[in-house]
């Protein structure tokens, strides 16, 4: 079971890791130790050769104290039960920390996408989608693209769930296009979040962007935006990585070029003109003064992080740094800007979306971005300071907050019976 997926033992130890020093009752951090509802179907999918498939679909909704669950929905060949459950406990911490009324979920779907055809992945996602129907609503769990689905998996999951309940009910998802009543600047949000902590922990550090060499491992939706946000404020981009390899740029790459290259050449960026193929290890060894890990969990371990010379590491990614490693990151004076608070934007501008749907009154890109900036700028520095004041990592001062703010809503309401 997912108990003894390696990533979920992680998730579990990082709460174990604040129990002596967040003062909450022991009660509650064994509540929070398991998910309060976890789902497992089958999804059976008629093929495009007339044969059946049958997928394995998840869904775990960690937390609903603070409200409906929220969390992204991945397709991928590698996802599990434990993965699921393990970012579905990370995105409750993310909500509390930035303030949403959400708690964490999370689902996947056990398929590879890029085999499947437009029709097969529409059947597919239908038919999750119907099988999950009594444990979705919009006050109940709100789903959101991830790895692998994006705003056209939304748009069936909307039109599903609609048609389930006779009547148009757009904030059972986010992540949709405008068109759909998705919201303006939910594509960049996460990236434009990990920018705007990386801005501020460089004023926090004592330096300015400009001229600095950063590396971005993962170059999807949350690698590119972060990578093209920071070459507007002159950082040169010296190594990105994606599924194709690793890669150096020691006279840096321009972002924009790359992401047109790769949009044409099957989403890989192998083969772009002045990019020298590297190993994992070098690829992280390389001079540089922000790392952005913002591909998959558990890529920096006690290896990778002694490689490392980066000022600033910014989690792009859910989980991308192993508690062993962390310790090493720590020894070394490297800031560590932790994943629950540099990737939130995601989350917040799902709920900035949400709310919109709900209202059915909607926003200027504007006024969605001056409002990411002043939540997540604003959580940034509550962590810092906090941090600071108590002598702790950012990494443990964020899980402190994230978890205590959890906590405190689950003993205001008690346990029923």
């Amino acid at each position: 079971m997912f108990e003894q997926s390696p990533f979920y033992q992680q998730a579990l130890a990082q709460l174990d890791s604040i129990g002596e020093y967040a003062d909450i009752d022991p009660n509650i951090i064994e509540r929070l130790r398991y998910p309060k509802r976890s789902v497992i179907v089958s999804v059976p999918v008629r093929m495009d050769t007339g044969e059946t498939t049958v997928f394995t679909g998840y869904r775990v909704q960690h937390s609903l104290t603070a409200g409906p669950g929220k969390g992204g929905l991945r397709y991928s060949p590698h996802v599990d039960f434990g993965e699921v459950a393990a970012l579905a406990m990370l995105m409750t911490w993310k909500c509390s920390l930035v303030n949403l009324p959400f708690g964490g979920a999370k689902g996947g779907l056990n398929c590879d996408p890029s085999t499947l055809s437009m029709g097969e992945k529409e059947r597919a996602t239908r038919r999750f989608t119907q099988e999950i129907l009594p444990f979705i609503g919009p006050q109940v769990d709100v789903m959101a693209p991830d790895m692998g689905t994006g705003e056209q998996e939304m748009a069936w999951i909307y039109d599903t769930y609609s048609m389930h309940t006779g009547h148009s009910c757009p904030q059972i998802v986010t992540g949709k296009s405008a068109a759909l009543y998705g919201t303006l600047g939910r594509r960049e949000a996460t990236g434009r979040g990990v920018v705007y902590c990386i801005e501020e922990a460089a004023r926090v550090s004592g330096f300015t962007l400009r001229g600095t060499k950063v590396i971005v491992q993962g170059f999807g939706n949350v690698g590119s935006v972060a990578a093209l946000e920071l070459h507007r404020r002159g950082c040169a981009i010296v190594g990105v990585a994606d599924a194709s390899g690793s890669f150096l740029c020691p006279g840096g790459v321009d972002p924009a070029k790359l992401l047109e290259y790769a949009a044409n050449n099957g989403h890989r960026i192998e083969g772009f003109e002045g990019l020298e193929q590297a190993t994992k290890e070098e690829f992280f060894s390389a001079e540089c003064d922000i790392a952005v890990p913002a591909a998959m969990e558990r890529q920096i371990d006690e290896k990778i992080a002694g490689l490392l010379k980066c000022r600033i590491l910014a989690e792009g990614a859910n989980g991308p740094t192993s508690m062993e490693a962390d310790r090493i990151l720590d020894d070394k004076g490297i800031f560590v800007i932790p994943d629950i608070i540099c990737n939130a934007g995601g989350v917040i501008v799902s709920y900035f979306e949400w709310v919109q749907d709900i209202q059915m009154f909607f926003w200027t890109a504007e006024e969605v971005d001056s409002r990411l900036q002043q939540l997540i700028r604003r959580a940034f520095v509550g962590v810092q300071h906090f941090a600071a004041r108590n002598g702790y990592s950012m990494r443990r001062a964020a899980l402190i907050l994230g978890v205590r703010e959890t906590a405190r809503e689950k003993a205001a309401r008690g346990l029923f019976p």
